[in-house]
């Protein structure tokens, strides 16, 4: 019963996003081993309970990371492919969207890396994405080769610059890919 002058409280809603922003940060600044609920539930100012409301389990919430990265990369090739693309312009679509990566782009990168090779599962859902892809990319035709090829060198580039084992600056970055462009073309 509600006294006079008393306010219901409105119940708090869990901003997942943001809270798939605090799971990815906190990777990248201390590993795939702080990847807990509780540590995450802290960095996002929410409760445990709120976070597994939200997610159910860590895994769901691995399970979320990796949905999300893979819908914005696969959201940025087809504003770039257009609508009905060609394997090609596919493949192309896929080469400029790797090109535009940021230090941000890299770090997350890096964090998802280290916490899918702590979970088998998780990583072949990531084996599934790029299947699907290469899965259009590589008929018996100098067209697919090529698009397939142009998709192994971007997806090549793009790790190894996120690792730090190559440095380039924009200049060398943007003609390493208007090569694979080429490729893909």
């Amino acid at each position: 019963m509600k006294l006079p002058g008393e306010h219901m409280a409105r119940p708090r809603t869990i901003d997942r996003e943001s809270v798939l922003d605090s799971a990815e940060q906190l990777v990248q600044r201390q590993g795939a081993a702080a990847l807990t609920l509780d540590a995450v539930a802290r960095a996002a100012g929410i409760t445990k309970g709120g976070l597994q409301y939200c997610f159910g389990s860590k895994d769901d919430l691995i399970t979320a990371l990796i949905d999300r990265w893979i819908a914005g990369f696969d959201a940025q090739v087809a504003r770039h492919a257009g609508p009905n693309p060609t394997p090609g312009a596919r493949a192309a679509a896929y080469v400029m969207a790797c090109s535009q990566s940021d230090a941000t782009t890299h770090a997350r990168m890096v964090g998802m890396l280290v916490t899918l090779l702590q979970s088998p599962r998780h990583l072949q859902r990531v084996r599934d994405w790029y299947a699907g892809w290469f899965h259009d990319c590589m008929p018996d035709s100098e067209a697919g080769r090529r698009a397939g090829t142009a998709i192994f060198a971007a997806e090549g580039a793009f790790f190894l610059r996120c690792l730090g084992f190559v440095e380039m600056d924009g200049a060398q970055w943007q003609n390493v890919f208007a090569n694979f462009l080429k490729l893909a073309s």
